[in-house]
């Protein structure tokens, strides 16, 4: 993804977001219960104790089980929760990874497997997941499952389940945790978060950093 692109991308949802009567309301500190450390020699912000790759089976954009833990094995693991009518913070997230695997060499994105979990199953449909994560890179994993299934992941990644407030005027936003979950490859746990605020930059350095040069958080 180009500068321009990723631009591109941004102002488009930015200008949805002044039309769309559902918003994301993501806060970084919202409805999560994380235990942050201080600072490290990642970008990311490192998480104690580490939190464990949830271990369920939702469903993929092409409408077939999708076992977590045995389709991350192996690979850096970004797992974020979010959904598609989000205006900015959800948008915002993907593309500065899209533009991070562009910047980094092949062999190095290829290691990484970016997951999309929705909070928002009443409309994303695995069609419409598929729709939206392919404005960013038809790679992304987009994975819907049904309300249980949902809370389960929120649960183990110690974040409390997504809410909607509804609008008088119908729609709703949907209240939901801000943070991508980076997960290792042999131990599947996360010891980085990134907040909203994280750029590109950050994201390519760490995953240099993760793959290249084999640091582990």
């Amino acid at each position: 993804m180009t500068e321009n692109k990723l631009t591109g991308l941004l102002v488009l949802f930015a200008s949805f977001s002044l039309l769309a009567l559902s918003a994301c309301t993501g806060d970084d500190d919202a409805g999560t219960e994380l235990i942050l450390s201080g600072s490290s020699e990642f970008r990311g912000t490192r998480q104690l104790p580490p939190l464990a790759l949830p271990d369920v089976t939702l469903t993929d954009t092409d409408g077939q089980p999708y076992r977590l833990r045995e389709q991350a094995a192996g690979k850096v693991t970004l797992l974020y929760l979010g959904y598609t009518h989000c205006p900015d913070v959800c948008p915002t997230h993907m593309a500065q990874i899209a533009r991070a695997l562009e910047e980094v060499s092949p062999e190095t994105a290829s290691e990484v497997l970016v997951v999309f979990v929705t909070t928002d199953p009443e409309r994303d449909t695995p069609a419409a997941l598929r729709e939206w994560l392919d404005n960013f890179d038809p790679s992304f994993v987009g994975l819907t499952g049904n309300q249980e299934q949902l809370d389960a992941v929120h649960a183990a990644l110690n974040a409390n389940p997504a809410e909607k407030t509804h609008h008088a005027g119908g729609g709703y936003e949907v209240e939901h945790s801000a943070y991508v979950y980076a997960f290792t490859p042999e131990r599947q746990d996360a010891r980085l978060v990134y907040p909203s605020a994280t750029t590109w930059e950050d994201y390519a350095a760490d995953f240099r950093a993760l793959i290249e040069k084999g640091r582990r958080p």
